[in-house]
Parts: structure tokens; sequence; C-alpha cells
């Protein structure tokens, strides 16, 4: 059995900093990834990834409205939206092998299984195959991360109802899309997919967009945003989602309590993310 100085669960971005900084300190230690691949949400799903198509579609929206304006003159440019995502992939792998390069740089060791307390110094990790190990380690670092959130009477699908995870690697460029929450991950995927073509709607339960922040940069942003032919929705409340094999109806009431819908292709549910939690096979003591 292996023993450590200090075991981090979890490699997004507080793992492997966290990582990197205990082997620097001359610590022995480990780290426990489910996936096959490091990095977590931010690396894989989430702002790489999301940053990456973002600025596939950007080149695409300027050829089509900004080249002439500079003396650019294109014939009909359209998009290969395979070769979009396999560029967008290839962005994905390069962060993540340069990740799996820190940690043999630091020695430290990565230990690929869904990690779980035994004891307060003991951690299960089991493999892929159903196989397990265990290793000792006399401190823990839980940085277990997150995952996307739902509303209640919404079960997204992974087909038609889809979360940011799916919207990053869809086989197709959608006609409609409904984006339910005009948080930071709902707009940057609707801007996106506007872009590229589709119409598509954002249902927000706030008055406002990104309405945790400052109120200026959510009327700047639906702003910027209307002028990719969007459209906006707020103060209205979801209530459910019904998908078939190619469409999906999203119910909804407007502030005055009035029943409304949406049809789309694809609905995408950005509500916001919740915490990844750990199996406790023991009470935790103070």
């Amino acid at each position: 059995m292996s023993t450590y100085d200090v075991t981090i669960i979890g490699s997004g971005p507080g793992g492997y900093v966290a990582a990197i900084r205990c082997a620097q300190l001359g610590m022995k230690t480990a780290i426990i990834e489910r996936y096959n691949t490091l990095g977590g949400t931010c690396t894989n799903v989430g702002c790489i990834p999301s940053k990456a198509l973002l600025d596939s579609s950007e080149h695409y929206h300027n050829a089509l409205h900004q080249f002439k304006v500079h003396g650019i003159h294109i014939e009909n440019p359209a998009v290969d939206f395979v070769q979009m995502v396999n560029r967008k992939n290839e962005v994905v792998k390069t962060n993540t092998a340069g990740l799996s390069f820190l940690m043999k740089k630091n020695k430290i060791d990565v230990i690929t299984g869904h990690g779980s307390f035994v004891t307060r110094n003991k951690i299960s990790v089991k493999n892929a195959d159903g196989t397990a190990q265990e290793i000792d380690t006399k401190k823990v670092i839980i940085a277990t991360g997150s995952k996307p959130s739902t509303l209640p009477g919404i079960t997204p699908d992974k087909k038609r109802i889809i979360t940011s995870t799916e919207a990053l690697s869809l086989k197709e460029i959608p006609k409609e899309m409904v984006v339910i929450g005009g948080g930071v991950i709902g707009c940057e995927l609707a801007s996106v997919y506007a872009r590229l073509g589709t119409k598509v709607k954002i249902v927000e339960y706030f008055d406002s967009l990104i309405a945790a922040m400052d109120r200026d940069l959510g009327k700047e942003l639906q702003r910027c945003m209307k002028n990719l032919g969007m459209e906006f929705y707020l103060s209205h409340k979801v209530t459910g989602a019904i998908a078939d094999a190619d469409t999906v109806t999203i119910m909804a009431e407007n502030a005055k309590g009035e029943k409304v819908t949406f049809k789309a292709d694809y609905c995408l549910v950005a509500v916001g993310r919740k915490p990844i939690l750990m199996h406790w096979a023991w009470k935790m003591q103070d």
C-alpha cells in the first residue's frame, strides 16, 4: 500500500495547483482523478473548450460581417463544424498533456479512478474495471469541483435537453436553441451558436443578464448579443421541458404569471453548477 504526505482528490485548477505546490514544498504527493485526463471541468468541458469555440466562431462571424470593411473579400464563407469541434478537442488535448507533464516534472503520482474515504487517512480508489486499490495519506485536499445544475421539472437527456458539457460537442449546428439561464455559461455558449447561424432565445429568471454582476455590464452584454440576432425573455420562470426525437418544448411563466412556451431543436440548461460530493464510509469527527 502506497503512503503519501498529502493526497489531492480532483485534478481541476484547484487540485493540480495544490498538488504542484505541495510537491514543491517537499511532500510526497498523489493526485486522484476519476477521468482519463487531468484538468477537471475547466480544461476538459468548461473554460478552455468554450473559449476555443468562441475564438473559432468569432473568426467566422468576422469573415461574414467585418472583413469587407478591411478590404478583404471572401466568397461565401462556410462553417466546417466538424473541424471546428476537432480543433477544440486538439486545444483540450494540448492542455491536458501539459498538465500530465507538470505532474511528472514535480514527481506527483497520478492515480486514475473514483476516490472515496475508508477512514480519515485511508482512501479507496475504484478503477474503471471495478477493481480497487487503497492508499494511506497523512493529509487530504478535497478538490472535486462541480457539475451542471438543473431545475425542478427538467431532466437533461443529453440529446435534446443538454448541459454545457454536451453543448461543446454537438454533431450539428442547431437551427434553433433555447438557452435557460442568462449567466456567464449560458451567454457564452449562446454567443458561439448565434455567430454560427443558430436562432437563439435566452430565457432568464431575473430581469437582466449576468444578474449577479454589475447591472450596466448586463445591459451592455445584452446590447452586444442582440446584435447577433438573439432574443431575450427576462423575468421568466421556466417550469418544465419536454423533448421528443427532434424538438424540445419549454414551458415558462412571464412576470405577469402568464404561461408561455418555446420550441427549438435543442434546449441548453445553463442555470449554474453544484458541487460534486464525495462518499464517506466513516463518520467525520471534529
